[in-house]
């Protein structure tokens, strides 16, 4: 009997493998907490789902360069084995600035901009 327990388990096991997941590109959404006024301290997030495998870069930018101590939630995953993460930093956006977020993912790299409410 125990043996047939362990062979069910070992089994269901094999069914959530996640190396049967297929590659999936990552969804991302950019946006700030509040909308966008210049002058006003925000917090402008990067969320990013839906991808497979889970190793992925997020960097949030302010005219392409890194905004310093941005923070990144813990890796989570949803069904099928697909991934997100949120990255946020605090940020002051001024007129004629560019903030965006930069995503690699299997070798791919995309820029994503953030449309200001302004």
């Amino acid at each position: 009997m125990r043996l047939l327990v362990c062979a069910l388990l070992l089994g269901l096991l094999c069914l959530l493998d996640p190396s049967t997941a297929k590659e999936s590109p990552p969804k991302v959404q950019v946006y700030s907490r509040v909308p966008g006024e210049y002058g006003k301290n925000n917090t402008i997030v990067c969320h990013v789902s839906g991808f497979h495998p889970p190793e992925i870069r997020i960097e949030l930018l302010r005219n392409g360069e890194e905004i310093p101590k941005a923070t990144q939630s813990d890796l989570a995953f949803e069904e099928n084995w697909h991934y997100h993460l949120t990255r946020h930093a605090s940020f002051t956006p001024k007129e004629g600035e560019v903030f965006s977020c930069r995503v690699t993912h299997m070798g791919n790299r995309r820029q994503y901009h953030w449309e200001p409410d302004m």
